[in-house]
Parts: structure tokens; C-alpha cells; sequence
């Protein structure tokens, strides 16, 4: 069996900052043309193009309400314009703070829709884009260390990554057929302005109850995306991989989170 060559096409959705933009502006220097998406930022999705186009690649950009039942108009729009369509990263999302009996259901629905419905609608598009050009692609769910465990007052958010993590296992199982692979990429904390930090702190920032004792990088969760998007991973597909500095394997250590005692035999 021969494995497809997919186009170097990709979508990224909520490429305007953070994970997605370092996400387009590596997958253009690996010689992708890429098309965004953004919700409310176009000032920031400017300038990902504006830096997707430095490297000499073309980019569309295009807005999207995740939201919306017609959210994935989006992925056509976009797969119009670049002729064609070879991954898609499903990187955007949202967090929330409340506490489980304060959460109302309208926010609990606002959640899922925009971490789990708009992203299954995204890759059910995406998927029948690749499909009908029969040369195989990628998606690539990004999903968040909380696809695997709970966080104290995000209900809805761990809710939905669980969700979009056995989608992405479903996908896989469905699609690997026509030459599609699909993954999740689970980032623990990484320096965004969704957690309130610039790049640059993701260095500055002392985490003792983090085994690398730091918040994560965009461009290190970035990194391992462009591999997932690349044809060494072609045999790879329906996993998870973390990218958290250890994170997940602090659960027997939870009683000393607020110093590095943990490390002390």
C-alpha cells in the first residue's frame, strides 16, 4: 500500500496568537500555504498573514464563530482559496473559571460548542475535502492536558477536550481508510494570552510543581504539530500526546505544589 502525499495545504484555525499563530508561521517555513481563522482579533490574524507571507508562503484569512451550525463554512472558504486542502489544526477554544454548581447552562453550552462541536463540524468538513481528493491528510486536534485529567472549577472545559479526545479516536478509526490520520496535541500551561503571559515568560516563569519548573513555549507545542502534519507521521494516528513539561505525572504529588519539595526523597 502506497501512503498518500498529501497537499501541503493546511488550516489552522484561531491562528491569530498563541499556539495557532506559532502553528501557521512554522508550518509556512516547512512550506505549507496556510489559511486562518480568527473569532475577534483581526488585528492578530493580520498579522500571522503578515508573517506567513515574510516566509514566502501565501495565507488566507477568514473569520469563524465556532459557535455557529455554520461554522464550517469556514474550512470551504478557506480550501477554496488555498486549492485545496491538506490538514487541519483545530487549535481554537476558550477556558472558563466557575465552580460546578455556580455553572449555568447557557455557559456550559458555550463551552461545548466551541470546544467540541465547532471542532468536530471543522474536521467532518476537512475530512470530506480530503476524502474527494483522494491524496490522504492530517488533522490535528489541539487539545489540553485536561482531555486526560480534571481541574478544580472547569467543568465544561475538561468536559469538552475529554469529548474532542475520543473524537479524535473515532476520526482515526473512520477515516484511516482514505489516508487520514488524526491525533491530539494535549499542551499543559504554555505562555499565551489565553493564560494571561507573553512568549518571552514561558522562560521567566518559576513553576515548582512542574517537573521542567516552567510554563511551556508556543513554538515547543508548535514544533510537535508540524511533525504530526509531516509524512513521518504518517503511521501515527488516533493518539494523544501531551506536551507539558511532565505535568501529568505529578498527580501523586498534589500536597506539595507550592514549593519543589516534591523532588526531596
Amino acid at each position: 500500500m502506497t501512503v498518500p502525499a498529501h497537499d501541503r495545504l493546511a488550516v489552522i484555525t484561531g491562528a491569530d496568537s498563541g499556539i495557532g499563530k506559532a502553528t501557521a508561521e512554522l508550518l509556512a517555513s516547512e512550506g505549507f500555504d496556510v489559511g486562518i481563522t480568527f473569532h475577534t482579533d483581526e488585528a492578530g490574524a493580520d498579522d500571522t498573514r503578515a508573517a506567513v507571507e515574510q516566509r514566502g508562503r501565501r495565507c488566507f484569512v477568514t473569520r469563524q464563530d465556532l459557535t455557529s451550525p455554520d461554522t464550517a463554512d469556514a474550512i470551504d472558504d478557506l480550501a477554496r482559496q488555498l486549492g485545496g486542502l491538506g490538514v487541519l489544526v483545530n487549535n481554537a477554544g476558550t477556558g472558563h473559571r466557575d465552580g460546578v454548581l455556580d455553572l449555568s447552562y447557557d455557559r456550559w453550552r458555550e463551552m461545548l460548542a466551541t470546544d467540541l462541536d465547532g471542532p468536530f463540524l471543522c474536521a467532518q468538513r476537512a475530512a470530506r475535502h480530503m476524502v474527494d481528493a483522494g491524496r490522504g491528510g492530517r488533522i490535528i486536534n489541539i487539545t489540553s492536558v485536561h482531555e486526560h485529567v480534571p481541574r478544580f472549577g472547569a467543568s465544561a472545559y475538561c468536559t469538552a477536550k475529554a469529548g474532542l479526545g475520543m473524537l479524535t479516536r473515532c476520526l482515526a478509526l473512520e477515516l484511516a481508510r482514505h489516508g487520514i490520520t488524526v491525533k491530539s496535541v494535549a499542551p499543559g500551561e504554555i505562555a499565551t494570552p489565553m493564560t494571561g503571559m507573553d512568549e518571552s515568560e514561558a522562560f521567566h516563569e518559576d513553576r515548582p510543581g512542574n517537573p521542567t519548573g516552567r510554563p511551556g513555549h508556543v513554538n515547543e507545542v508548535a514544533s510537535v504539530v508540524a511533525f504530526l502534519a509531516s509524512p513521518r507521521a504518517s503511521y501515527l494516528t488516533g493518539r494523544s500526546i501531551p506536551v507539558d513539561g511532565g505535568l501529568m505525572l505529578m498527580a501523586a504529588h498534589g500536597h506539595d505544589m507550592n514549593d519543589g519539595s516534591w523532588r526531596e526523597l
